[in-house]
Order: structure tokens, then sequence, then C-alpha cells
């Protein structure tokens, strides 16, 4: 499957640059499931405040709003939920970026992401076993049933999984009400 061009647009320089990444959210879940309407990217990345700088002269002021560096570093130190947007002037698309820092399932992810060739060239993609934890937390987090439909798009579609790693990660996480849910209505 194709991936919407204004894709491109934060994965050229993703993929230019040194910095470990993958695509993941509502994009990822349409890649291993079925397409729907989304307006932005996510992206978890492996950021250090010493790279900030580094990391933000991939994305020139004059195509894309980023946040101050200052903004970016204070974002790379914290242990967890660091996050920051990246906006493309012309198009209005928008990334919103995930830090990876010392969170076990974005280093299980970027450990294990795949690789997906696209029309213009390649990106990394974040396993569909991050993908659906990730997807059933947000639903416990905020109730939205677009997380629970990815997930049943994901496994109607066939996807591969590692059923030992995922049925651990779900019971760690007291995720099974969901997944119960998702796999009765599948």
């Amino acid at each position: 499957m194709g991936t919407p061009g204004w894709i491109e647009l934060f994965v050229g320089p993703l993929e230019r640059s040194d910095t470990p990444y993958m695509v993941t959210g509502s994009i990822a879940s349409m890649l291993y499931g079925e397409p729907r309407l989304t307006l932005d990217l996510d992206v978890v990345v492996e950021l250090d405040a010493e790279h900030a700088a580094r990391f933000l002269s991939n994305f020139p002021e004059s195509e894309f709003y980023r946040p101050p560096l200052d903004v970016v570093r204070a974002e790379a130190t914290r242990d967890s939920r660091g996050h920051f947007n990246l906006i493309h002037h012309t198009t209005g698309a928008k990334a919103d970026v995930y830090l990876a820092a010392r969170d076990p399932l974005h280093r299980w992810g970027l450990a294990h992401r795949r690789r997906l060739a696209t029309e213009t060239g390649a990106l990394s993609l974040a396993p569909p076993e991050y993908v659906i934890v990730r997807k059933l937390e947000f639903w416990r987090e905020g109730g939205s049933a677009k997380h629970l439909r990815d997930v049943r798009s994901m496994l109607a579609a066939g996807v591969e999984l590692d059923r030992g790693f995922l049925d651990s990660e779900i019971a760690r996480r007291g995720l099974l009400p969901a997944w119960d849910e998702v796999r009765g209505s599948a």
C-alpha cells in the first residue's frame, strides 16, 4: 500500500538523518490494516538533548514550524512522554514527534521496527505489536473508538504478530478488557 504523499515531507528528512525513528499511530495502523482519514503523522524518535540542534536542522525554519531549540532540548531530557510538533508551512501537514527516552515499549519498538518500501523510498514502521498496545492504551486514556477500530482492522487484515510478546504486554499493562473487546468483535 502506498503512503499519503504528505508523509514524505517528514519521513524524507528523517531518512536522510541519522536519527532512529519509527512511524506509528494512525498511519501505521492504516499500513497494517485499512485506510482511514488522519490529519497528522505520529513518529517516535531516539533523540537526546545533545543532538537536538542537528535533528532540527533537518526541518528548516523556512519550510517548517518547529519549536525553539530550548524546548526540544527540555523535552529530550524528560524520562517519559517527551513530545513536540513539526508543521509544514505550505501544506499545514503536522507531525507529532514523541521521544523514546526511557520508555521500554518505545525502545522495544525502535529495536523491532520494520522497513517499508514506499513510492519515494522507504520508511521505518513501528512493529504491529507496538501499534496495538499503544492504541489500546490511548483508548483506555481517552475512550476514542477509532483506536479500537484501528486494532480491529489490523487483526482483520491478518497482520503477523508475535503473540507471546503481545499477550505479555497487554496483561502487564492491564489492557485485557480492551483486548478482549477487540478480539470479540474482530
